[in-house]
């Protein structure tokens, strides 16, 4: 209602030569940064030799950069964040991936492998995440894989 009077009275002081009615600022509010982006949490198994060049890490991780190579912009279409949990069984890891677009999961969600298990942050069901993911870590928490992007 005030912001319908708000229109017709800068309609009116337009009409008359008057400048517009400045409305009142609306601060937005920010979003949880446990909501920012395309979230996936998925059980992969570990992938690497174990070297300084090739650590042990979740598979689908992006592969650390060379030491002394330019530190260049990550690409904005892959994963942008990371967090893992190691599994029980020392084999496998609990990841929460991040990205700013869905089709840089495109490979990971096309995964047939049987030890490999996703979900879309967004849309499953906490408590199917829970029963799936204490197969693998017993006293996993699910607030423990939040990734902070800036």
């Amino acid at each position: 209602m005030i912001y319908r009077a708000a229109v017709c009275l800068g309609l009116i002081c337009s009409l008359y030569g008057a400048g517009p009615v400045p409305q009142k600022n609306v601060a937005q509010q920010r979003v949880n940064p446990r909501n920012a982006y395309v979230r996936i949490v998925a059980v992969v198994p570990l992938i690497g030799t174990g070297s300084k060049e090739d650590p042990i890490r979740p598979d689908y991780v992006p592969a650390p950069r060379p030491r002394g190579s330019k530190l260049s912009a990550p690409d904005p279409t892959g994963i942008i964040g990371f967090h893992f949990v190691m599994s029980d069984d020392k084999k496998h890891a609990i990841v929460e991936y991040v990205a700013r677009d869905r089709s840089a999961f495109n490979r990971l969600m096309a995964d047939r492998r049987p030890d490999v298990k996703v979900f879309d942050k967004g849309r499953a069901q906490r408590s199917e995440m829970d029963v799936e993911l204490k197969k693998h870590k017993t006293n996993i928490n699910l607030d423990q894989l939040m990734v902070r992007v800036p």
